[in-house]
């Protein structure tokens, strides 16, 4: 019994996973026609910025893993050291975001 609800359910998460890819792909084709129906859609996006969201990103949370590593050499307990870890991770991704929506800013002017 135990083995047919781990089947019953892969096989719920799988379904799962086709519908939502097909509904959002369906979404975005729709979008895209609207927009071209209506004349606005751009074919042809500035490519030199296509990275910058996802570098600062992965920066960010490189500082972070880099800092928060300094934490887990105090002696504070497991729950602190884990909140202290996961926060600064958070905080320097967000930071990361932060800084890529400011340059975006700045290099499309």
């Amino acid at each position: 019994m135990k083995d047919l609800n781990e089947v019953f359910v892969f096989i719920t998460m799988i379904v799962a996973i086709v519908v939502i890819v097909f509904i959002i792909a369906r979404y975005t084709y729709l979008v895209k026609k609207t927009l071209i129906e209506k004349g606005v859609y751009q074919e042809h996006r500035n490519n030199k910025l296509k990275y910058l969201d996802l570098g600062c990103i992965v920066f960010g949370l490189g500082i972070g893993l880099l800092i928060s590593s300094v934490f887990t050499t105090f002696g504070l307990s497991e729950d602190a050291t884990d909140l202290l870890v996961w926060g600064t991770i958070l905080v320097f991704g967000a930071t990361g975001l932060v800084v890529a929506h400011f340059i975006r800013k700045r290099l499309e002017e």
